[in-house]
């Protein structure tokens, strides 16, 4: 068995106020989802709205029929009474906030939106309620147990491939998913896992609900989801059992939580040179999200790829379409 380390501390919201003094942050990024009935969503809404522009938050927030998905920046004082104020609705008692440190420009503004489901799988009439199917959660403790005894098991990891180029755990079965509601059209990269035991991860812990309890309807048989998502483990056992950095969904776009003393993983779409900047290809039909260093950004600007740099529009529909036909 490999030695113990000792797990940082984990910040909860009775220790939120302390920890952001001792470790000087200005700004806190708070994750956060609970499935749990909402009867009006657009109420909901409405009060989020006054709530977050009172408080002057950032971020964005997901209400459905289903419960609440959301990503927040604010000062520590405000994100701390943000989250008072939400858990003390009896729905969301309990509720598990997750907290890295902010830059204080994280997001443009604050974006509220109801929607037909929090994170989108979109199983139609054989959607899954998490709050009544699910598999059991293994605790951050447990799974850095798992691997400390490198037991026989598989991670899982239910993010797209964007986010796991830039970082993933040790023993991980990356499916190739462009976006989360492929899952069920990729299950066939997994049916050699069906009979032994899986742990399925992601960022905060909101789309294994529905990934594992559709992995159990699926006829696996050993499934387990990690509590928290992949920031809790990161938070307490930072640079262990995981290779690179973390993708996030904000301006940050990467976090290490080691101070940046991993080692870079991810590599450069043109040079293939270790990066972790991200781009968004500037031509309009494509704005494909990817990975381009300083230097070939520099270069070839912001673009992907040549064809996307170098075509009109008009030439780089028709070249699409061929490459589709063929």
């Amino acid at each position: 068995m490999k030695k113990q380390a000792t797990p940082q501390p984990q910040t909860t919201l009775d220790t939120l106020l302390q920890a952001c003094n001792e470790r000087g942050w200005k700004h806190v990024v708070v994750l956060y989802y609970r499935y749990a009935f909402v009867e009006n969503p657009k109420r909901l809404k409405q009060e989020q709205v006054r709530l977050c522009n009172r408080l002057e938050i950032n971020g964005r927030i997901i209400i459905a029929n289903e419960g609440i998905n959301g990503i927040l920046e604010g000062t520590p004082e405000s994100i701390h009474t943000y989250c008072t104020k939400l858990s003390k609705q009896k729905r969301f008692r309990g509720i598990h906030f997750k907290y890295s440190q902010g830059e204080g420009d994280a997001f443009p503004g604050l974006s509220i939106k109801v929607r037909p489901e929090i994170v989108a799988l979109k199983l139609g009439n054989e959607d899954i309620n998490p709050a009544q199917f699910t598999a059991p959660r293994i605790a951050a403790s447990e799974l850095h147990e798992l691997f400390q005894r490198d037991e026989d098991f598989t991670i899982i990891d239910m993010r797209n491939d964007y986010e796991h180029a830039v970082g993933y755990f040790a023993k991980s079965r990356l499916p190739s998913m462009h976006r989360f509601r492929e899952l069920p059209e990729k299950l066939h990269e997994l049916e050699d896992l069906k009979n032994e035991k899986v742990i399925t991860v992601c960022t905060g812990g909101v789309r294994c609900e529905k990934a594992s309890a559709l992995l159990l309807k699926s006829g696996f048989t050993d499934v387990q989801q990690l509590d928290g998502g992949m920031v809790t483990y990161m938070e307490q056992y930072p640079l262990q059992n995981y290779h690179g950095a973390m993708y996030t969904f904000d301006k940050r776009k990467v976090i290490d939580y080691d101070g940046g003393a991993h080692e870079m993983i991810s590599q450069c779409l043109y040079c293939r040179d270790a990066t972790e900047r991200y781009i968004d290809c500037q031509k309009a039909m494509c704005n494909k999200h990817c990975l381009v260093c300083d230097v070939c950004c520099e270069k070839h600007g912001q673009y992907c790829s040549q064809l996307c740099a170098n075509t009109s529009t008009k030439e780089y529909n028709r070249s699409m379409s061929k490459t589709l036909a063929d």
